[in-house]
């Protein structure tokens, strides 16, 4: 059982200073004051004074078995590290597969989610990759998410982009209506995550199918939406009939586009806008490669995504474009919890995972992860790292 006393709790609502309990790795209770018995054996106190707790971040994109290869096969990013999850703040991630689906497979990445989680933290899959038809553990998508635990949705699917298997309007239709009902079958979300890339269709298949169809606006999330100003514009347009968008934290500051929008302002804007916060998440594209083409599509260089970027974003946000924290922190927790249907995620309350952040209130520096009621981080030490880290 662990206690942590005098912190400021953001649940991601700010509920002021609290104790929390942890028992069992599960959030017993969030109190005002809490009686700790001094002969109560096994008891870890923490003192949370001058701290900010917020839940344990999700991120819903990340290349956990590498990504990329657009320049050639040395190009080819590698594993994420269970370490480089903690540092950012993440005890819940989402794994993908991304551009390359025959030299990287869905079993591969399955494994990989399990081998995270028996490190410590949450870990989900997407099945499929860029293409369709959409690569898949037992040869169909739906059967995947009904099937396996550990899917629960389809993506990255390409869209507006030369690397995608170039769909049309009913292909794409047909695969999110295979989706959702996988997902109302399974109890899961069964959300289709779509790549868009700097195609001039951009979101055009989204705002059609929501247009024409039953299907709902939060079934599909359509990702890198902060590539550019125009495809901004029409993700605020999306947004407002109901859809959801998800703005990518890693960008190459080497290479930055002049029309791309760094994550934390492109928040700002949009709430200036008027979209609702909760239609915005981000994510961060962790280890999918960021590369760069040229006006012939020619490969023209090549950085790596960061999952320290997902919470460097928020931060971002908050210190430089002045958005509520409590808005910001909910792009990272509980907007993709509810998106994701991960419901012991996103929040600090009773019975949820015992997934928490404990940051600096100065300085906003994460000093502390708890992932499942065990501490994997603390002043600022990570305490777990992977099974073959150093």
């Amino acid at each position: 059982m662990i206690i942590i006393k005098n912190a400021e709790v953001y649940a991601p609502e700010y509920l002021g200073k609290k104790s929390i309990l942890l028992a069992g790795g599960t959030i017993e209770g969030v109190y005002d004051n809490l009686a700790i018995p001094e002969d109560f054996p096994d008891i870890e106190v923490i003192d949370g004074e001058g701290k900010l707790i917020f839940p344990g971040f999700i991120d819903s994109h990340v290349h956990i078995i590498g990504g990329g290869g657009e320049g050639g096969f040395r190009t080819r990013t590698p594993e994420i590290q269970l370490s480089e999850l903690i540092e950012g703040g993440i005890t819940t991630v989402v794994g993908c597969l991304g551009t390359d689906s025959v030299c990287r497979n869905m079993k591969t990445l399955l494994a990989k989610a399990h081998g995270l989680e028996e490190e410590g933290i949450t870990a989900y899959i997407l099945s499929g990759s860029y293409q369709i038809p959409v690569v898949s553990i037992t040869g169909k998508a739906s059967e995947d998410i009904m099937l396996i635990e550990k899917v629960i949705g389809l993506g990255e699917l390409a869209l507006a982009d030369h690397r995608s298997s170039q769909p049309t309007y009913e292909e794409f239709l047909r695969i999110v209506a295979e989706a959702r009902v996988a997902g109302l079958l399974s109890g899961k979300c069964g959300i289709v995550n779509i790549h868009i890339g700097n195609g001039r269709n951009g979101v055009k298949y989204l705002m059609k199918m929501l247009e024409e169809t039953e299907i709902t606006a939060k079934q599909v999330l359509p990702t890198h939406i902060n590539r550019s100003r125009t495809l901004l514009d029409m993700g605020a347009k999306y947004a407002a009939m109901g859809g959801i968008i998800d703005l990518t934290t890693s960008f190459d500051p080497d290479h930055l586009e002049d029309d791309e929008v760094r994550a934390g302002e492109a928040l700002k804007l949009l709430l200036d806008y008027g979209v609702d916060i909760a239609n915005i998440q981000f994510t961060s594209d962790g280890h999918g490669s960021l590369p760069k083409f040229n006006d012939e599509g020619e490969f023209a260089g090549l950085g790596i995504g960061s999952v320290q970027s997902l919470y460097d974003e928020v931060k971002e946000a908050i210190l430089t474009y002045d958005v509520d924290m409590e808005q910001a922190l909910k792009v990272i927790t509980s907007n993709v919890a509810d998106n994701l249907k991960l419901d012991n995620k996103g929040r600090v309350h009773k019975g949820k995972d015992a997934d928490l952040v404990i940051v600096d209130k100065n300085t906003l520096n994460i000093e502390g992860v708890i992932a499942k009621g065990k501490k994997l981080m603390m002043n600022g030490e990570i305490l777990v790292k992977g099974t073959f880290e150093d």
